[in-house]
């Protein structure tokens, strides 16, 4: 089975595009789900986030905006969050593995924003970048509630830039274009990925 890593900047339109590798049929690993679903109430991220940065766990579930605000840029407190969450989570993906291998899959997506970030193209057979132009990622990241100009830019001054993520890819999907020629896009990759 072929691990193929899905990744792109905040506002690419990257879980649009890992939408479109589900209804294809390819089972989608979303490590941002499983993170959700770790703080969430009864959420194996829980404990240990709150030990190592109190505060940030509120009425029995983390506070993504406490815990944004505790490491949003500063790389020791984000290093020593990524070591507590990345084996937790791995875990997790272990057992998204073996149902999809147990399914007969061929591929699965690995659908992580921080894949080059972390050194995580390791670990794939292939890695497809999901990009758009930078005026229509900024028109739609600022779009959603509780984005400011300001936020945005230190979201992207911790993200590997698009035009490197771009070169680094073994294929970029481009969502500038409108769904339909997204959706093209994911077709002819998949394809590609069989050798058909």
């Amino acid at each position: 089975m072929k691990v193929i890593g899905l990744t792109g900047s905040i506002g690419m339109g990257k879980s649009t595009t890992a939408a479109m590798f589900r209804e294809a049929g390819i089972p989608v690993y979303d490590a941002d789900a499983a993170v959700h679903a770790a703080y969430d109430v009864g959420g194996i991220a829980v404990g240990p986030v709150g030990e190592a940065f109190p505060g940030t766990v509120k009425d029995g579930r983390v506070d993504r905006e406490a815990l944004r605000q505790a490491v949003l840029g500063k790389p020791e407190a984000m290093a020593k969050l990524n070591g507590i969450v990345h084996p937790l989570i791995g875990r997790d993906r272990a057992g998204v593995f073996e149902q999809a291998a147990a399914s007969g899959a061929d591929m699965i997506i690995m659908d992580v924003p921080l894949i080059f970030e972390t050194g995580g193209e390791k670990n794939m057979d292939a890695v497809i970048v999901v990009s758009a132009p930078a005026d229509m990622q900024r028109e739609r990241v600022l779009a959603r509630e509780g984005m400011s100009p300001e936020r945005l830019e230190a979201i992207l001054a911790q993200q590997v830039p698009d035009a490197e993520k771009r070169a680094r890819a073994d294929y970029v999907i481009d969502t500038g274009q409108g769904l339909e020629h997204a959706r093209a896009q994911v077709q002819a990759v998949i394809a590609q990925l069989r050798g058909t």
